[in-house]
């Protein structure tokens, strides 16, 4: 029987007459949200920028094999992401530890951005790629870890769903900004836009109150509203009693419990057919969106003679619907469930990764692209929300494990992904055409999980439900 706290409201220890200034703003799930979703999107954009411009550099710099050696500097940003993302999880649910590993991730992250500008050699320029990653993990681990904290539960869906869509703007607008600083400026000019929205992304990590600071201060960002009527939550002022929250700083710990081994937080995960499910639907998105990535920019190359500015436009036109199914998948997961919007999001995407094997006009493309990537996308935010679920539901682990596990998930598949892309691109005669097909296949099968394992009550359970109440109805 899966392990659930009682609702308590948590202990408020007020320690001073001077709280800190705008600590109700900066301590709100609301601008929670904002912080973390900046920072996926300041992630994301750090990642993406170098899509259209470095091929072109390699280029410049005398290189052969451009699909692959593009493929290889991904590999090694997604290699240090995984590498990073055990300890960093671990270390964060056991010191409950939140906002200082996001500050440091940032100042790695703006390491890592200079030693990649100022590279001598392509060696150099991995190693870089692999300090992002780990500055990146703090983001994803932490990031989300925090905002579950700081979210009554049942809002949990629609804010992870609007956090996520940073990773539809990194994406949207990374790479034509790369492309176009890099015609104007050259190569560094790219970069130097990155640290530039890193040191932004920095200021907004400085301003956040964690929940469990917040709670010694009278202030609960937690504590549901949904049971008081929208007019009295609304007018309610400091003297209104917070009602019960619906879960607490790290609500699925009993009191005084220690913190679960590695070994043990992994069997646990193991266990459960949710979290399993949810980890490798996390990597197949993880390998086919970044399977094109490296050979995106030769394909438009080839085909239609763009190059790294137009191979931006292309990727801001088909970024922009993006924005727009983090926040609606997240939003219907709250109300239908995370199974019916995986479902849905999987089925409909399919059609499109095989349109955009279509070598015609380019305007079929990028349409394609488009919906292709908007019901794709919008398969994460509904698992983020489940995985939040699957923490609560299991004793001892916490949500900085899950979005740890999540975090591995997505970096192997990230890691695979444009090797896998960059080879078949470079060596086969219709390179384009087969990892499209691959990719097709590959979710194609994840619908097969998805019907009976994904939300509280799988489609597989409802199906079979509504079954005996017809046949019961019908005798």
């Amino acid at each position: 029987m899966p392990f659930t706290s009682t609702p308590q409201p948590p202990a408020i220890a007020v320690v001073s007459n001077h709280p800190p200034r705008g600590l109700k703003w900066r301590s709100s799930y609301w601008f929670t949200t904002f912080v973390v979703g900046l920072g996926i999107a300041t992630d994301l954009l750090v990642y993406s920028i170098i899509i259209p411009v470095m091929p072109f550099h390699l280029e410049s710099l005398g290189y052969r094999g451009i699909s692959s050696l593009t493929g290889w500097l991904l590999f090694a940003y997604s290699a240090g992401l995984v590498l990073s993302t055990i300890p960093i999880a671990m270390l964060s649910e056991r010191y409950h530890a939140r906002r200082l590993p996001l500050i440091i991730g940032l100042l790695v992250l703006i390491g890592s951005q200079v030693m990649l500008m100022e590279a001598p050699s392509y060696a150099v320029m991995c190693i870089a790629r692999v300090l992002q990653g780990i500055g990146s993990s703090m983001v994803w681990v932490v990031g989300l870890a925090l905002l579950c904290d700081s979210t009554p539960e049942i809002f949990i869906g629609r804010q992870l769903g609007i956090a996520m869509s940073g990773l539809s703007i990194g994406v949207m607008v990374g790479p034509p900004v790369g492309g176009a600083l890099y015609e104007r400026f050259g190569y560094r000019g790219p970069i130097v836009f990155g640290l530039i929205v890193t040191v932004l992304d920095l200021l907004g990590r400085l301003f956040i109150v964690e929940r469990k600071d917040a709670i010694l201060w009278g202030v609960d960002p937690a504590a549901s509203v949904v049971s008081m009527p929208e007019d009295v939550a609304s007018t309610s002022g400091a003297q209104q009693k917070a009602p019960e929250s619906k879960h607490q700083d790290g609500p699925q710990h009993p009191p005084n419990s220690r913190p679960l081994s590695l070994i043990n937080v992994v069997v646990r995960l193991c266990k459960s057919p949710r979290a399993v499910v949810a980890f490798v639907i996390t990597l197949t998105y993880g390998l086919v969106y970044s399977s094109q990535e490296p050979s995106i920019p030769l394909h438009l190359q080839r085909v239609w003679g763009f190059d790294s500015r137009r191979v931006g436009l292309v990727f801001i036109a088909a970024v922009v619907p993006t924005l727009f199914s983090s926040p609606l998948a997240g939003y219907y997961s709250d109300k239908l469930g995370t199974g019916w919007t995986v479902f849905l999001c999987l089925s409909l995407s399919l059609p499109w990764w095989v349109v955009v094997i279509i070598q015609g006009r380019v305007e079929l493309f990028i349409v394609a692209f488009a919906i292709e990537n908007f019901f794709t996308s919008g398969t994460i935010s509904p698992l983020t929300a489940e995985l939040a679920a699957v923490s609560r539901e299991i004793e001892g682990v916490g949500y900085a494990h899950v979005y740890g596990a999540f975090n591995i998930a997505y970096g192997i598949g990230t890691s695979v992904g444009p090797i896998v892309g960059g080879q078949m691109y470079d060596h086969l005669k219709h390179g384009w055409s087969a990892l499209c097909l691959l990719a097709t296949g590959i979710l194609g099968v994840c619908l097969i999980p998805t019907f009976f394992f994904v939300g509280d009550e799988s489609l597989f359970t409802k199906l079979k439900t509504r079954l005996k109440l017809k046949v019961r109805t019908s005798l």
